[in-house]
């Protein structure tokens, strides 16, 4: 079935809407990060509301020129939001998140870039097709967050990730399949919100912080060890900085 963009009875313009949030918009599916990235932009004490069961802030400027939405989890709801703040107006997308690695070569603390995401769950389908396979990211985003990262000395993998809704269904045989297709690692919102970036045509980027690995068969936790917490602190800068640029191109227009 082919899909269409202006069938749907219920549009993601419903609701009462701000006058503006700005162009640009950093999805964090974590509270934590969230937190860090207000602070960070200094929208700490700027205009927030609520959006569905999430925060939305936006500012400092007049109007905004970027906005921040979190915490999320899971395709389905993830979709919610990034449908509506594109309904709003935003332009241009950065998702932050956390993934736990499928693969051998990835380690907890590492940072992926991926480069296309595995299609595991069932919220693509209804935007590219009914047997999707793969979602793809904005590779002119993913250069510009790999050149902020270089320029902090910070290496980064890029390749495959597998995206799936059943966090408590990665199995052994499941990891062994994503990971013969050359999955990196796992997590649970990627591929939908590629797959709606693509469908909306608006470019979209993202950023993962590997949390856990399941790779050897066992759950290794790493969320409270340093350097994955140094990881999440160096991504947050990096989005920071590429929010400033955005800023600075749009008033340069």
């Amino acid at each position: 079935m082919r899909m269409q963009a202006d069938t749907a009875i219920i549009q993601p313009s419903a609701g009462k809407q701000p006058a503006s949030i700005g162009r640009s918009c950093v999805m964090a599916a974590h509270p934590s990060d969230l937190d860090l990235l207000v602070r960070k932009t200094g929208l700490l004490s700027k205009k927030s509301r609520n959006l569905l069961n999430s925060r939305l802030h936006y500012g400092p400027h007049d109007p905004p020129d970027f906005c921040l939405v979190g915490p999320f989890i899971g395709a389905p709801y993830g979709v919610m939001l990034i449908e509506t703040v594109i309904a709003w107006g935003i332009a241009e997308i950065v998702f932050v998140g956390w993934c736990g690695a499928v693969s051998d070569s990835v380690r907890i603390g590492d940072i992926i870039l991926p480069q296309s995401a595995l299609i595991d769950e069932g919220t693509s389908r209804h935007y590219i097709g009914p047997d999707p396979e793969t979602a793809y990211p904005d590779m002119r985003l993913q250069s510009r967050i790999k050149t902020g990262l270089l320029q902090r000395q910070t290496s980064c993998h890029e390749g495959i990730i597998w995206c799936t809704d059943a966090i408590f269904r990665e199995t052994p045989e499941k990891v062994g399949f994503y990971r013969a297709r050359g999955a990196l690692a796992v997590e649970m919102e990627a591929s939908a919100l590629f797959s709606v970036a693509m469908f909306r045509s608006v470019p979209i980027g993202c950023v993962l912080m590997v949390s856990d690995e399941i790779s050897s068969g066992r759950w290794i936790k790493g969320f409270d060890q340093p350097r994955f917490k140094n990881s999440r602190r160096l991504v947050a800068e990096v989005v920071c900085d590429l929010l400033a640029v955005n800023r600075h191109e749009s008033q340069s227009i």
